[in-house]
């Protein structure tokens, strides 16, 4: 350990080193937060799109969940069920907000089996679902 003046520091700067000073331009500042502004608005677009996404998909989903709901009732319903006779029919009282249409076609290709076709509508959406049911043995 060396006792000389090593703790004295010196409170001399040159001139050329009180002007070489490292750091940024108000330019390259304002160049970077424009590069970070138009990120940021990418992002915000982005986001949006997202939202807007998440949306449309909650109400598709929604839509084919009362769909496939409506289409087993049907399906869980006696042959010989008035709403299973042939012709076309409407909910009476659908969901609020929704409509829900089914046609009954006597299937030509196997005896003894209809063919049911079920249309739900709603929040601009429109979803089709098809089954075909038979009589039991």
């Amino acid at each position: 350990m060396r006792l000389d003046n090593a703790h004295i520091i010196d409170t001399k700067t040159p001139r050329k080193a009180l002007k070489k000073q490292d750091g940024f331009t108000l330019i390259e500042v304002l160049i970077a937060l424009t590069i970070f502004s138009v990120g940021l608005l990418a992002i915000a677009a982005m986001q949006t799109s997202a939202i807007r996404m998440n949306s449309t998909g909650n109400r598709v989903t929604e839509l084919s969940t009362l769909g496939i709901d409506r289409m087993e009732n049907l399906m869980s319903l006696p042959y010989t069920d008035p709403q299973l006779a042939v012709g076309a029919y409407t909910d009476p009282s659908p969901p609020a907000g929704y409509t829900a249409n089914w046609t009954v076609v006597q299937d030509t290709l196997v005896t003894k089996t209809r063919r049911i076709t079920l249309t739900m509508s709603g929040n601009g959406k429109m979803l089709t679902i098809m089954s075909i049911r038979c009589q039991s043995l």
